[in-house]
């Protein structure tokens, strides 16, 4: 079960079904190091692996370089990008900021469904865990973060928050050496909905800070007020 019709992270596109396949496929490759960065993309190659026509191929890359992964370069093509650790600092810091800033607009009124999807969405979380399934788990942390920040009525600053959140998950995934406790993982957003439901909006931002601070250990100089 999805909670939202169109999934946060397609609504600002619509588009076909081949195109979407295509997308995804990809995405998911690139997000758990299947194609590590730097691999070339050729809409030839890609047509042909999915069967589908150059343009279904060229959509899907376009949709890529939009979240940041993957750089087109004219006649040097289409690239899968870096996902270094200077830009994942920067990154965190930007969502660090988004974010918390953002939850205090969305306590000031929040709508009367945002508990409810929350748990929603943390439930898809849970069982992407159980499942395994990794990439899974990581679209529904999106949406579970996104869903807070649209009651911050902000939404010129989704699409930043948004590719900040991807790169972020695709970084701590790189980052991983072993494998990762997927359902520990969507656990630690059980926390966050309580402070959201006990209505203190100082309680929300403390947890949700805490909460992008130590999703990776980038040293005490990102978030010099985090405790671990």
């Amino acid at each position: 079960m999805t909670y939202f019709s169109t999934p946060l992270s397609a609504r600002s596109t619509t588009k076909p079904a081949k195109s979407a396949a295509t997308f995804n496929a990809l995405k998911r490759d690139i997000m758990l190091g299947v194609l590590p960065a730097g691999t070339a993309l050729t809409e030839l190659e890609l047509a042909a692996h999915f069967s589908c026509s150059q343009g279904t191929v060229r959509e899907a890359l376009l949709q890529l370089q939009e979240e940041g992964l993957v750089r087109r370069q004219g006649h040097r093509g289409t690239q899968v990008s870096e996902c270094t650790e200077a830009e994942a600092v920067e990154m965190f810091r930007v969502r660090q900021q988004i974010e918390c800033n953002g939850i205090v607009r969305a306590l000031q009124a929040p709508s009367r469904t945002l508990i409810a999807d929350l748990r929603a969405l943390f439930t898809e979380m849970l069982d992407a865990g159980r499942a395994g399934d990794e990439f899974g788990l990581a679209s529904f942390d999106r949406d579970f973060h996104r869903r807070i920040f649209q009651d911050a009525q902000l939404p010129a600053l989704d699409p930043i928050l948004h590719r900040c959140l991807v790169h972020n998950h695709r970084f701590k995934i790189s980052r991983s050496t072993t494998p990762r406790d997927l359902v520990a993982t969507a656990q630690r957003h059980g926390s966050i909905i309580e402070a959201i439901e006990s209505g203190d909006i100082a309680k929300a931002s403390a947890a949700l800070h805490h909460h992008i601070a130590t999703i990776v250990d980038l040293g005490p100089n990102v978030f010099p007020d985090a405790s671990h």
